[in-house]
């Protein structure tokens, strides 16, 4: 054996001339880009999986929140029903109610000159003249309406929006006649167009009940 040999070669190679043996491993390229390739199919698998259960998961809290939604709304419509009907206020027409105009201030004429002006839009009149001692000279407003208790939601606040700003007040009398008593500071009734839009505001049907919002 030449001293030139690698010792554990047992000879099998012999250095001759400028030619040395080879004495890496052979590289094993296939089995590394197999490594590569597994891996990056595991890595998907794993990522597709987390994304199915997120949706999964966040599907069915949907889904819950629409039942929750849903649940809501009927027994919401179950609680409350149908929606209420609107009722009409049962109040008496200006030609069904008699009043007295009376007249509490030291001007003449105030209570022929209101009388008339009432008759024109509907009322029916009674009594007009001076106020009683009761109220003449003592009224400092634009008047008063008086009444039986009956009329304090009845014939009193069709009477008032002819005059508004007017005290309603009710006393024991019998009957069912209302005095508009005229004060100090009266200077007119209301206009006509606006003393229509207040009596048929009066008038408009009212809802009998409010629904309550949400569960």
């Amino acid at each position: 054996m030449s001293m030139l040999t690698p010792p554990g070669m047992g000879g099998q190679y012999r250095i001759t001339g400028n030619k040395y043996p080879r004495m890496r491993r052979p590289r094993r390229h296939g089995r590394l880009v197999l490594l590569v390739v597994a891996s990056a199919a595991v890595l998907g698998v794993i990522g597709w999986g987390t994304l199915q259960l997120i949706d999964v998961f966040a599907g069915g809290k949907k889904a819950s929140a629409a039942g929750a939604g849903t649940h809501c709304a009927t027994d919401t419509a179950a609680k409350t029903g149908p929606s209420p009907a609107r009722t009409v206020r049962a109040l008496p027409k200006p030609g069904q109610i008699t009043v007295n105009v009376l007249n509490a201030t030291p001007r003449s004429g105030l209570a022929k000159q209101t009388a008339d002006e009432l008759k024109k839009r509907g009322f029916r009149i009674g009594q007009v003249g001076n106020a009683t001692k009761e109220f003449d000279k003592k009224v400092k407003g634009s008047g008063i309406l008086l009444g039986p208790a009956s009329s304090l939601n009845t014939s009193l606040p069709v009477l008032a929006t002819q005059l508004p700003g007017a005290e309603s007040r009710t006393d024991t009398r019998k009957g069912t006649d209302v005095d508009l008593i005229i004060g100090d500071g009266f200077k007119q009734l209301a206009q006509k167009p606006a003393a229509d839009k207040a009596l048929a505001a009066l008038t408009a049907p009212q809802p009998a009940s409010t629904a309550k919002k949400g569960c």
